[in-house]
């Protein structure tokens, strides 16, 4: 008796996680909106409504690419919904590509490193491809 009930219960135990998961990624994606409101408004007050130059074009990048970062992040949990709760891997490459190429602009001082995080793009552009093909792509 007592045997059956434990396995009553583990049987359970994915599907609380997955509740509890569910429940997480919502409120992450609520966090992430209102960081990418405040993101796309900083965006906006320093283009628009700043009568002076930009001070820097590299923290001006810096902030539009955080903005993707944020928009990537909020796609991939929407994908996750979407897609039966699976995450596809594509949307975890880009936003890897997009971490790498902000990490360039803000970073570039080194030129050896430089060197390095341009070849993890280009690993990651190729895993990409192969992550595309039909065979591995399973959400047509």
């Amino acid at each position: 008796m007592k045997m059956k009930f434990i396995m009553m219960q583990t049987r359970k135990l994915p599907e609380l996680l997955q509740i509890v998961l569910n429940i997480s990624l919502f409120l992450m994606a609520i966090v992430l909106s209102v960081l990418l409101m405040k993101e796309t408004w900083s965006i906006f007050s320093s283009v628009i409504l700043s009568s002076e130059e930009i001070d820097s074009y590299f923290a001006f990048t810096d902030e539009l690419l955080v903005f993707f970062l944020y928009f990537e992040f909020i796609a991939l949990i929407v994908k996750y919904f979407k897609s039966n709760f699976h995450f596809p891997l594509r949307y975890f490459i880009y936003i890897g590509i997009t971490a790498i190429v902000r990490l360039i602009i803000v970073d570039h001082d080194e030129a050896l490193s430089t060197f390095w995080w341009s070849m993890a793009i280009l690993v990651l552009i190729a895993s990409l491809f192969l992550a595309n093909t039909r065979v591995v792509r399973k959400d047509h």
